[in-house]
């Protein structure tokens, strides 16, 4: 499997797709993002009703587009998009 990812207002989000074999839905979408400064979040889920999806590309796709918008609303509107150190 590839790894999709992309540089967006100077961040990096990767997919970080989970497979669950079986499942007629069986990839869950979701992102990890590392900022200019070396900080990266945990993976971060894709919203429950808009998670699994039928096939990798589409998953990998829809969580890259995830990521932009979580970059856009923490660059744009302030919301903390990192955890506060310890």
């Amino acid at each position: 499997m590839s790894l999709m990812q992309c540089e967006y207002r100077g961040h990096v989000i990767s997919a970080a797709v989970m497979e669950h074999p079986g499942s007629p839905m069986p990839w869950a979408g979701g992102c990890r993002i590392s900022d200019p400064n070396g900080n990266q979040t945990r993976r971060l889920p894709l919203p429950v009703g808009h998670a699994f999806m039928p096939e990798l590309e589409q998953a990998q796709r829809a969580s890259i587009a995830h990521g932009k918008w979580l970059v856009d609303q923490c660059l744009d509107k302030g919301r903390q998009l990192f955890d506060k150190a310890a």
